[in-house]
């Protein structure tokens, strides 16, 4: 079923006044809850609305949040989010980030007690305004196996860096240090489709294309897949994540971050820090060269990569590319939802009394 973006949004947006956020957190956590569906990371939009009401309903989500820095220093800072949407404390950490940047050149900012922040690259890419790069990363519950492991120990955790150009889009990477994102299987798990080699393992460490296979003791696999494609990189890659994320934060890591409540389960054990947690940073690239001549070239680089001899049928892409054509596209025809979401946020919308 095909829907206007807008409409979406404002049936987000009531969603969460009516579990008790303010308007204006209400709103910013429509936003950069839409703006997955938007780019394209249908896994971790829309169709995450009811994970958040069910951490609400768990006692695991505070609504009205009082987001404070507990330590800090010119250029960096921790903050205690107060058990609040990551979707409201991260935009928040990241504005804190850019003007600790504007001040002494860059600003990193690590936050513990927050939730599930939704795509990493909306909070990288808010630096983009201030002629800023921004980063954005956090760890995530323990879906992921280390290389060898039978055990899930790690998060997805997200990496995403916003680069700006001058005449070009911005560079925009932003991704899973896994093979793919448990959300990708959720998808899966919704059409009943199998999942491809590489992806997941079953609970003895086998390979397997079963999009359940975490439900039933498996794991996700790090990105690589396995040793011999590279998995040890990705390995190492979450690991950083969840270390600059929980460890440095004080929130908690590895095995005990607490879940999403699409995870099959709500509580992580024992606990070793505050809830979830992010790092996000600002770099003012006048720290380092004068900005417009490091944009044009960015400008260069692009170019010249887009330029590349391009296998038959595809073109060289830039990280973020693909995201900013669906985005237009998707603006201006619709998003298309699949049946399962629809009939969520229509059992969503009869519980608050709110018109889908």
């Amino acid at each position: 079923m095909n829907f206007q973006y807008t409409k979406l949004q404002e049936f987000i947006q009531q969603v969460f006044l009516s579990i008790g956020c303010s308007e204006e957190d209400a709103l910013l956590a429509s936003q950069v809850l839409i703006s997955a569906d938007l780019r394209g990371v249908d896994s971790h939009g829309i169709a995450r609305l009811g994970g958040y009401v069910r951490l609400y309903d768990n006692g695991r989500l505070n609504p009205k949040p009082i987001i404070k820095i507990i330590h800090e220093t010119p250029s960096t800072a921790v903050i205690d989010g107060d058990k609040g949407l990551g979707l409201v404390v991260a935009p928040k950490a990241m504005e804190i980030a850019m003007e600790k940047a504007d001040k002494v050149g860059s600003g990193w900012i690590s936050v513990q007690n927050s939730n599930h922040f939704g795509i990493a690259g909306y909070h990288a890419m808010k630096a983009l305004h201030k002629d800023m790069i921004g980063w954005a990363m956090t760890n995530a519950a323990p879906l992921v196996t280390p290389t060898f492991s039978k055990e899930k120990l790690l998060g997805t955790n997200p990496i995403a860096v916003a680069v700006p150009a001058a005449e070009n889009p911005p560079f925009v990477a932003d991704f899973a240090t896994t093979a793919v994102a448990y959300g990708k299987m959720e998808i899966l798990q919704r059409k009943g489709a199998p999942a491809p080699l590489g992806w997941v393992q079953d609970k003895d460490g086998n390979p397997t294309d079963d999009a359940n296979a975490v439900k039933n003791g498996g794991a996700l696999l790090p990105l690589g897949g396995d040793r011999e494609h590279g998995s040890h990189k990705g390995y190492g890659l979450g690991a950083i994540v969840d270390i600059f994320s929980g460890v440095l934060s004080g929130a908690n890591f590895g095995p005990w971050v607490p879940p999403f409540a699409t995870a099959g389960f709500m509580s992580a054990g024992e606990q070793v820090g505050k809830g979830t947690g992010h790092f996000l940073g600002a770099m003012r690239i006048d720290g380092f060269r004068p900005a417009d001549e490091f944009k044009a070239d960015m400008d260069k680089w692009i170019n010249r990569f887009k330029a590349a001899p391009a296998v038959e049928g595809k073109n060289v892409i830039i990280p973020g590319d693909p995201e900013r054509e669906l985005e237009a596209e998707r603006k201006a025809n619709g998003i298309n939802l699949l049946e399962p979401v629809v009939n969520d946020l229509n059992a969503l919308a009869t519980r608050f009394g709110i018109k889908f």
